[in-house]
C-alpha cells in the first residue's frame, strides 16, 4: 500500500473524525436532520480542510513557531468567512438558516485545527491535500449515513431542494429520530455498527494470520 493511500484511508476509516476519535460533534449532531444539510456541511468542511491544509503546508517553514496557532486560526477563519458568504449567496434560505451557526463553528472545529497542527504543518502540500480529502471524506461519510438514517426512519421521507420522496409509510415512522435527542441515538447506533464491523475485520485478519503460522 502506498504512503498516500495510507494517509487517505487513515482519515476515511482508521481515524474517522466522527466515528473513531469523535471530533466535530456539533455539526455531526446539528446538521444531520436531513441528508441535504449533511451534504452541504460536508462540502463546507471539505473546502475549508483541504484549502487550509494547502496554505498551512505552503507556509510552514516561514511561520514562527511561537505564533503558529493564531496564524492557523486566522487562515481557517478567513476561509470559513468566504465559504459562508458563498453559501449565503447561493443556497436556499431554509438550508442556509439550518447551517448558518454551524458554518461559523468550523473556525474552532477540532478536525480542521487538528489536521493543520499535527499534519499540514509538518508535511508536503500534496500529502496535506490527501490528508485533508481523507479526513473530509471520513467526516462526510459518517454524517451523511447518520442523516440518511435519521431522515428516513424519523420522517419516512427523503427530501432535496423542496422535493420529497416517501420511503417508509407514516405509520412506521419513529419520530424521535427527527428530534435533537434522536441525533445522539442515531449517532450511537452508527458508531456501534462501525465499531462492530471494524472489530470483525480485525478478528478475521488475526485468525488468518494465526492459521498461516
Amino acid at each position: 500500500m502506498s504512503k498516500r493511500l495510507k494517509i487517505f484511508l487513515n482519515g476515511l476509516i482508521f481515524e474517522n473524525p466522527t466515528l473513531v476519535i469523535f471530533l466535530g460533534m456539533c455539526p455531526a449532531l446539528g446538521t444531520t436532520n436531513t441528508v441535504e444539510n449533511a451534504c452541504y456541511m460536508s462540502l463546507c468542511v471539505l473546502a475549508v480542510l483541504v484549502l487550509s491544509n494547502i496554505i498551512i503546508s505552503s507556509i510552514r517553514k516561514i511561520v514562527p513557531n511561537e505564533v503558529r496557532i493564531p496564524v492557523y486560526i486566522i487562515i481557517i477563519a478567513t476561509l470559513v468567512s468566504v465559504i459562508d458568504m458563498l453559501f449565503h449567496a447561493y443556497l436556499s434560505y431554509d438550508v442556509y438558516s439550518a447551517l448558518g451557526s454551524f458554518i461559523s463553528l468550523i473556525v474552532v472545529n477540532c478536525i480542521i485545527l487538528g489536521r493543520a497542527e499535527s499534519f499540514a504543518s509538518k508535511n508536503t502540500v500534496v500529502d496535506s491535500i490527501v490528508d485533508g480529502v481523507g479526513y473530509a471524506c471520513g467526516f462526510a461519510a459518517s454524517i451523511i449515513v447518520v442523516a440518511l438514517f435519521r431522515e428516513v426512519v424519523g420522517t419516512g421521507c427523503l427530501s432535496w431542494a423542496g422535493h420529497s420522496v416517501t420511503i417508509i409509510p407514516s405509520a412506521y415512522v419513529i419520530s424521535i429520530f427527527a428530534s435533537n435527542s434522536g441525533a445522539f441515538i442515531a449517532l450511537g447506533l452508527v458508531v456501534a455498527l462501525f465499531t462492530a464491523v471494524m472489530n470483525a475485520i480485525k478478528d478475521r485478519k488475526a485468525k488468518k494470520l494465526k492459521e498461516a503460522k
